[in-house]
């Protein structure tokens, strides 16, 4: 009779247990967030390609060491696996709240007569020793357990959240994970773009000087005035001058390539040294539709998630405007002998149901602020889906301009060339001042320049372009923490 009270507050719990309060999550349909049909800009027919190696479609194995190196060893990849750890330790600490607590105590007493109680007995060696009487030893033994029932599902509600935080740091640390990615083929193609600067300054810079030669020649045979030898000097200062820019803005190149990869910002320069040409990436990129897009970012999914994370918490709050149930229990046993410890053991069982009347409206507001964060990661959400397609959709128009420029300034080039080497025959020989010359010099140095410029574009544009995709990781499962303290790559 006396476990009656228990015994009925377990057989009420049980069925309200089931329960969880709040808003159940259920993933927005695309025209809530505002997704089109198609893009202004055509995609493409065919389904997205897969993009989760995307940097090998370049053809170029030093780019994708680099990106593997950048993979297993950026610092900023690691620092978002350990936030991906937390989060996963996050999950096991709320799912811990589903089950009861159970704590094991143990002790041992003695004591002895603060006076009197004492017997003296002298040994046959004449040894005089003394000993008490009346002094007791105990042992105990307890065990205790409680167990917070969840009547409206808050703790349900706390790990449906937890779970999805977690699959949110997961996708974060993709984003992280593909940004780095293209961040070091960026710089990649930044240093080979320095090169062929360099290269294209050096070989301008031996014209001038061939230019500079013989417009000494013709002014020590008083054909031309000093003004030709000045003019060359002049034009061939400028050239030298942007060489030190160049050399500096490839050290930058290859000094965050060193970062990326976890070095020091100068380990890569020997082994970028030998000059190689820009990378070359396909003509075009099967983007497919906008929902391929959308599952393929990390950002959004991680929006989605965060979105979850949000319609839980509205739940936990709920479920303290509701009462609550704790029910626990205790073993205790105790003797003074250690042998006979179990002959004796007592249990306590007990519940408690507590509801609080008034509080300010401090539990509401609670719940209010919830459902005003929800409307927030929903907003946060739907802008993440339109700058996604607003990246994707500049991407692609930003190749195929890098890819018109590309064939203009060939054509420049090819043009620009050749009337370079008709204006230097002519003032060899007499026929032109050097003023035609300087300007055809100048427009084939423009014409190189401007071409080393689309070719960076175009593999710049691809490389946002795949990006923007969400290439770069495997978008077919959500990532998740190793399961010891080291780091990892995702792939």
């Amino acid at each position: 009779m006396a476990n009656r009270p228990l015994t009925l507050s377990l057989v009420l719990a049980l069925p309200l247990a089931a329960c969880s309060v709040g808003p159940d999550y259920h993933p927005r349909a695309a025209a809530e967030l505002g997704v089109p049909d198609g893009w202004s800009v055509p995609a493409g027919q065919k389904a997205q390609e897969d993009l989760s190696q995307w940097w090998t479609k370049f053809d170029d194995p030093m780019l994708a060491s680099l990106v593997q190196r950048a993979q297993a060893a950026n610092l900023d990849v690691a620092q978002a696996v350990v936030r991906l750890r937390q989060a996963r330790e996050a999950l096991v600490q709320q799912r811990a709240d589903l089950f009861p607590s159970l704590s094991a105590s143990g002790g041992v007493s003695h004591s002895e007569p603060l006076r009197g109680g004492t017997t003296s007995t002298t040994l046959p060696d004449g040894t005089v020793t003394s000993f008490s009487q009346g002094g007791s030893t105990s042992f105990s033994l307890g065990l205790d357990a409680s167990y917070q029932v969840d009547l409206f599902g808050g703790v349900r509600r706390g790990v449906e959240g937890a779970r999805a935080s977690y699959e949110a740091s997961g996708f974060d640390y993709a984003a992280v994970l593909i940004s780095v990615e293209a961040e070091t083929a960026r710089n990649y193609v930044l240093a080979r773009v320095a090169q062929a600067q360099l290269a294209n300054a050096r070989d301008n810079l031996a014209i001038s000087d061939d230019n500079l030669e013989i417009a000494g020649w013709r002014v020590q045979a008083g054909l031309v005035s000093s003004i030709d030898q000045e003019q060359a000097r002049a034009s061939r200062a400028q050239l030298a001058a942007t060489i030190p820019t160049l050399e500096a803005s490839y050290n930058s190149a290859v000094s965050r390539l060193g970062v990326l990869t976890g070095q020091a910002p100068g380990a890569l320069k020997a082994e970028m040294e030998a000059v190689k040409p820009i990378p070359k990436g396909p003509a075009e990129v099967a983007a497919g539709i906008p929902a391929d897009a959308l599952r393929q970012r990390p950002d959004v999914r991680a929006a989605e998630r965060n979105l979850a994370v949000a319609s839980a918490n509205i739940g936990v709050a709920t479920a303290q405007l509701y009462p609550s149930l704790s029910i626990g229990g205790s073993i205790d046993s105790g003797s003074s002998a250690l042998s006979a410890i179990f002959d004796t053991i007592t249990g306590r069982l007990f519940a408690n149901i507590a509801q609080t009347l008034f509080d300010g409206g401090r539990r509401a507001s609670q719940v209010r602020s919830a459902e005003a964060a929800a409307d927030g990661a929903f907003l946060a959400y739907k802008s993440t889906v339109l700058t996604s397609l607003e990246d994707i959709e500049n991407a692609i128009v930003a190749l195929q301009v890098a890819q018109r420029r590309q064939q203009e300034f060939a054509t420049a080039l090819d043009a620009s060339n050749n009337q370079a080497l008709l204006a230097r025959m002519q003032y060899r020989s007499g026929l032109t001042d050097f003023t035609t010359l300087n300007t055809a010099e100048s427009a084939l140095i423009s014409a190189r320049n401007g071409l080393v410029s689309a070719r960076s574009d175009e593999a710049t544009a691809l490389i946002q372009l795949y990006q923007a995709l969400g290439g770069g990781w495997d978008a077919s499962k959500t990532p998740t923490a190793p399961t010891t303290g080291s780091t990892a790559n995702g792939n």
